[in-house]
C-alpha cells in the first residue's frame, strides 16, 4: 500500500515538474516571439510604419512612427484621429517619444487648435531640440507673430542639429533676405559664426536671389566683421558683373582689395591667393595646354606651356576701364619663339569687339620688358584684357613666363 502511494506521489510530482516545465517553456517563447517581433518592428519602422505597428502594436517607438505616417499633409480626418490614439499609446508607455508629441502638434494645428499645438510643440521642444517638424512648426509660430529674433533662433538650432534641413531652409532664408529687417537679423545670427553659416552663404551665392540683395548681404557681413568664403565673393562678382551693376561689382571688390583702381589692372605680381574673381587673374583651364600660377612670398610668377601647333587664351581679367587710353607694361622670362610664333596681350570689348594686341617680345631683348597701348572707345564698358599663345611649329612647342604686368592710364 504504501509502495502505491508512492509511486502515484512520483508520478504527480513528475508531472507538476512537466507542467511546470512547459509553462516556462511557452513563456520563454513567448518572451522569445516578443523580442524577435520588437526587434523586427523597430528595424522596418522607418520602412513600413503599419507592418513594423502589425509586428509590434506594443512599442512606442513604433507606435510614434506609425502615428507620424498617418497625419501627412494628404492625410483624411479619420486618419489623424487613428494617428491621434496611436501617438497617445506610445506616450503611455514612453512620455519621451518626441516624434508622438510632434504629431499630436500638427495634428491639432491642422484642426486649427493652435493653442494645443503650441503646447504640444513646446512639450517636444522640451523633450528634444533635434525634432525637424517641430523646429519648422516653431519657426512658422515666430514668423506669423513678427518675431524675426524668434524664427532665426530656431532657423539657427534646426540647421545645426539637422544637416538635412539646410535643404528646405536655406531657400527659405536666402529668400527672407531680400527684407532689411530679416537681413540686419540674419547678420547679427551670422556674426556667431553657426556650423552652418559657410555652406550658407556659398548657397546664397550660387541662388536665383537678386545680385543686389547678395550684395546687400555680404556687404553687411564685412561691416560686422564676417569672412565671407571666397568662392561665394568671386561668385557674387560674376553675378554683379553679368547683371551690368557694374558699379557695385567694383564696390564690392573694391571693399576687400584696398588700393585698387578702377583704372588699372589687378595683382602685377600675381601674388593674390584668393579664389580669383573675375576681376583677378584667372588662369585658363585646357587640356591641350599647361598654365599656372605660383606664387611666392615676394612675387608670383605665370607659367605656360603648350605643344606644337596649339594655342589660345593661358591668362585673362576682367576690367572695367573708363574711355581713354592706357598702357600696358611688364617682363617676361623663357620666351624665345620666332617672331610670328610670340604671345601676345589682347583686349576686346565684352561683346567680342577686338580693341587691339600688344606683343611680348622675346625675353632676351630689352631685358625681357615689353609694352604696348590700348585705346577705350566709348560704348565699351566691360573690357577682356587676355594673354594669348600662337601655335608654333617648333618641335619644342611654346614654354614662358609672366613675372610683372600692370595695365594704367597712358600719362
Amino acid at each position: 500500500m504504501q509502495a502505491a502511494r508512492r509511486r502515484i506521489s512520483k508520478t504527480r510530482r513528475s508531472s507538476n515538474e512537466w507542467i511546470a516545465r512547459g509553462v516556462a517553456a511557452a513563456l520563454i517563447s513567448a518572451l522569445g516571439l516578443y523580442s524577435v517581433t520588437f526587434s523586427i518592428g523597430q528595424v522596418v519602422a522607418k520602412a513600413d510604419p503599419g507592418l513594423a505597428h502589425r509586428l509590434a502594436p506594443y512599442n512606442a517607438h513604433v507606435d510614434s512612427l506609425f502615428a507620424k505616417s498617418l497625419s501627412g499633409a494628404a492625410a483624411s480626418v479619420l486618419d489623424r484621429r487613428h494617428a491621434d490614439l496611436s501617438a497617445l499609446a506610445a506616450l503611455r508607455r514612453d512620455p519621451t517619444m518626441v516624434v508622438a508629441v510632434s504629431t499630436l502638434g500638427l495634428n491639432a494645428q491642422l484642426r486649427g487648435d493652435t493653442d494645443l499645438a503650441q503646447r504640444w510643440f513646446a512639450y517636444s521642444e522640451t523633450l528634444s531640440r533635434r525634432d525637424i517638424t517641430t523646429q519648422l512648426w516653431l519657426i512658422e509660430n515666430a514668423v506669423g507673430r513678427g518675431d524675426i529674433a524668434g524664427a532665426l533662433r530656431h532657423y539657427d538650432v534646426a540647421l545645426r542639429t539637422s544637416p538635412k534641413a539646410a535643404q528646405v531652409l536655406f531657400p527659405v532664408l536666402t529668400s527672407a533676405s531680400a527684407d532689411p529687417a530679416i537681413r540686419t537679423a540674419l547678420i547679427r545670427t551670422l556674426t556667431a559664426r553657426p556650423s552652418w553659416s559657410e555652406g550658407f552663404l556659398n548657397y546664397v551665392a550660387g541662388s536665383q536671389a537678386a545680385p543686389g540683395v547678395i550684395a546687400e548681404l555680404f556687404l553687411g557681413l564685412r561691416r560686422a566683421g564676417v569672412i565671407v568664403p571666397d568662392n561665394a565673393r568671386a561668385s557674387l562678382v560674376g553675378k554683379l558683373i553679368a547683371a551690368e551693376s557694374l558699379d557695385d561689382a567694383w564696390a564690392y571688390y573694391a571693399g576687400s582689395h584696398p588700393g585698387a583702381d578702377r583704372r588699372r589692372s589687378r595683382d602685377p605680381q600675381f601674388t593674390n591667393a584668393e579664389t580669383p574673381s573675375l576681376l583677378d587673374w584667372v588662369a585658363t583651364t585646357d587640356n591641350s595646354m599647361t598654365v599656372s600660377i605660383q606664387r611666392g612670398a615676394s612675387g608670383g610668377v605665370v607659367e605656360f606651356s603648350a605643344p606644337s601647333s596649339v594655342g589660345g587664351v593661358v591668362l585673362e581679367q576682367v576690367q572695367l576701364l573708363p574711355p581713354g587710353s592706357y598702357r600696358i607694361k611688364g617682363h617676361s622670362n623663357g620666351i624665345d619663339q620666332v617672331e610670328a610664333s610670340l604671345p601676345y596681350w589682347r583686349m576686346t570689348c565684352r561683346d567680342g569687339r577686338e580693341i587691339g594686341r600688344v606683343p611680348v617680345s622675346k625675353s632676351n631683348y630689352a631685358e625681357g620688358i615689353f609694352d604696348g597701348q590700348f585705346s577705350i572707345p566709348i560704348g565699351c564698358p566691360v573690357q577682356n584684357l587676355s594673354l594669348i599663345v600662337r601655335p608654333s611649329e617648333s618641335v619644342s612647342g611654346v614654354f614662358g613666363q609672366i613675372d610683372l604686368v600692370q595695365l594704367a592710364p597712358l600719362k
